[in-house]
C-alpha cells in the first residue's frame, strides 16, 4: 500500500450540511473582514496580514492533523474567507485594480492553481485529497477562490448594477442551475463541485454586504460585529449538530 492510500482524508464529505455551513462561512468572511478593516479602522492591508497569518497557522495545523477534525477544518475555511475578503478589497480598492481587473486576475490564479494541481497529481477531485501535497493545492485553491468570490460579488453588486440583494439572488440562481445539472445530467461532478464552491463565495459576499452596508447603498445597515457573532454562533451550532465525516474514497472521476 502506498503512502497516499494510508493518508486519511481530512476534508469533509460533500453533503447538504457542508453547503449550508459553507455559505454561512463565506458570509461571515465578508462581515468579519469588514469588521476588522472598516469598523475597527485597521485597513485592508493590516486586515489581510492578520487573517492571512491566522489562516497559515491553521492550515499548517490542519495538514499536520492525524484525521478529519470538523472544528479545525471550518476554522481554517473561515480564516481563508476573511483573508480573501481583505485581500480582494486591498487589490481592487487600495491598489486601484478595480473589480473587473481584480476578478480577471484572480480567476486566472484559480484556474492556474487547478491546472497545476491536475498536472501534478492527475486529479482535482476533493475525494483525492489524501496527501500533504494535495492538501496544499486544496487550500491554495480555496484561498484564491475566496478572494475571487469577493471581487466578483463586488463587481456584480457595483459595476454590474445588480445591488447586494440582486447579486445574491443572481448567484443563488446560478447555484440552483448547478444543482439541477448535478441531479439531471451526467456533467462532470468535479467540475460542478468547484463551480459551486467558487460561486458560494460571491453569494456569501453579496449577502454579507446586504446585511452590513448602509441603507442608502442598498444594505440593511446591521452592526458588522453583531452580524459576525451571530453567523459564527450559527456555524458553531451547525458543526455540532449536523453529521460531520471525512470525504470518501478516491474513485471519483478525474
Amino acid at each position: 500500500m502506498n503512502d497516499d492510500a494510508r493518508y486519511l482524508s481530512k476534508v469533509p464529505a460533500v453533503t447538504l450540511g457542508f453547503w449550508i455551513i459553507k455559505v454561512l462561512a463565506t458570509t461571515l468572511g465578508e462581515t468579519g473582514g469588514d469588521t476588522v478593516s472598516m469598523t475597527m479602522g485597521l485597513g485592508y492591508l493590516v486586515g489581510t496580514a492578520i487573517f492571512m497569518s491566522i489562516f497559515l497557522v491553521l492550515m499548517a495545523i490542519q495538514i499536520r492533523a492525524d484525521r478529519f477534525r470538523p472544528f479545525l477544518y471550518w476554522a481554517t475555511i473561515i480564516a481563508s474567507t476573511t483573508a480573501g475578503t481583505t485581500m480582494a478589497d486591498f487589490a481592487t480598492r487600495s491598489m486601484g485594480i478595480g473589480y473587473t481587473g481584480g476578478s480577471a486576475l484572480l480567476l486566472a490564479c484559480v484556474l492556474a492553481t487547478l491546472g497545476l494541481w491536475h498536472w501534478s497529481l492527475g486529479t482535482i477531485s476533493v475525494d483525492s485529497v489524501r496527501s500533504a501535497k494535495a492538501e496544499i493545492f486544496y487550500w491554495v485553491t480555496i484561498t484564491f477562490s475566496q478572494t475571487l468570490g469577493t471581487a466578483v460579488g463586488d463587481w456584480a453588486a457595483d459595476t454590474g448594477g445588480l445591488g447586494y440583494a440582486g447579486g445574491a439572488f443572481a448567484f443563488a440562481g446560478v447555484l440552483a442551475v448547478i444543482v439541477l445539472l448535478h441531479f439531471l445530467t451526467r456533467t462532470n461532478r468535479v467540475l460542478l463541485f468547484w463551480s459551486a464552491f467558487i460561486l458560494t463565495r460571491p453569494l456569501g459576499a453579496t449577502v454579507g454586504d446586504f446585511l452590513d452596508k448602509p441603507v442608502s447603498d442598498g444594505g440593511l445597515d446591521l452592526s458588522r460585529p453583531i452580524a459576525s457573532a451571530v453567523l459564527a454562533l450559527a456555524i458553531l451550532v451547525l458543526v455540532m449538530i449536523l453529521p460531520q465525516r471525512a470525504g470518501g474514497n478516491t474513485s471519483e472521476a478525474k
